[in-house]
């Protein structure tokens, strides 16, 4: 671990101080530093990479934000096997579990080799039209296909393997891994499912048919949405961040990634405490 990659979210403006003293401290263990041009620009170093390149030019990166910030880096990092160190600028994250305060102590140990890693698998999304693919996405979180606030219900034909599931009519469908079970599919009251199983979740949001549930598949099955409706207002969006609009007759395949997201574990709490303290169980 000699080189330390630094992803910050710069609109923060407690960001500036972070990073400085970081970077800081980093070199003074002698350890070399790369950020990218964002974080970079942050503390006026003239010296940055842009995002994309991150993983060809560091060890691991320490992502300092909250999760939205880590979803963003993860797609870039991929699957190219580089670590993420999540540190959150504020409460808990389900994904960024250390805090600011335990920053240095989780890096001392990280250069002593003392931690574990905890591999997250990720999906990649392909959109087909026309038998012509026009989109791919890596992806931690969540695949959705939503309506717009004005349009109709859609119908959705979703297969799953070479196994016909059902056409559907729904607000949408979330296709998720279990790190995003905590996100938008549990809000569309999908199942938590712990964050190292290889799973795959499918939650309608909003359905017509009430009868129609979440659903948990192996992750070596393909899911395949196909939009049936004709109204214009359809996206894909892609981990809450990176939208895609739909049309009628297009294809979402969903797969298990080849490789898996590297997380390096907090020493400091386990996944169910950060889930108690994020949902507040126990309190009253």
């Amino acid at each position: 671990m000699k080189v330390a990659g630094i992803i910050a979210k710069h609109t923060d403006p407690r960001a500036e101080s972070i990073v400085s003293d970081l970077c800081r401290w980093l070199e003074d263990h002698g350890k070399g530093v790369v950020l990218d041009r964002e974080t970079a620009a942050l503390i006026g170093r003239p010296d940055s990479v842009v995002r994309a390149k991150m993983p060809d030019n560091c060890d691991f990166l320490i992502v300092i934000g909250g999760d939205g910030t880590l979803l963003s880096a993860a797609r870039v990092v991929g699957t190219t096997g580089k670590p993420i160190l999540g540190v959150n600028m504020g409460s808990l994250g389900f994904m960024t579990a250390i805090t600011l305060d335990e920053l240095y102590p989780a890096l001392e140990r990280i250069f002593l080799y003392d931690f574990d890693y905890e591999e997250r698998m990720m999906l990649v999304a392909h959109v087909h039209r026309l038998g012509e693919r026009v989109a791919n996405y890596t992806v931690l979180n969540d695949v959705v296909i939503n309506k717009g606030a004005l349009a109709k219900i859609i119908d959705i034909k979703v297969t799953v393997g070479d196994m016909y599931l059902s056409t559907f009519k729904a607000d949408g469908l979330i296709i998720c891994t279990p790190t995003g079970s905590t996100g938008y599919s549990l809000a569309a009251q999908g199942p938590i499912i712990y964050p190292t199983m290889n799973t795959i979740l499918i939650t309608p949001i909003c359905p017509h048919t009430l009868t129609f549930r979440p659903l948990v598949v192996p992750d070596g099955l393909i899911v395949c949405a196909e939009l049936c409706s004709k109204e214009t207002d359809v996206f894909l969006t892609i981990d809450g961040q990176v939208g895609f609009g739909l049309r009628q007759g297009d294809v979402v395949e969903v797969k298990r990634a080849e490789a898996p997201l590297r997380f390096f574990r907090s020493p400091f709490r386990d996944y169910f405490t950060v889930l108690r303290t994020k949902l507040k169980w126990g309190e009253r």
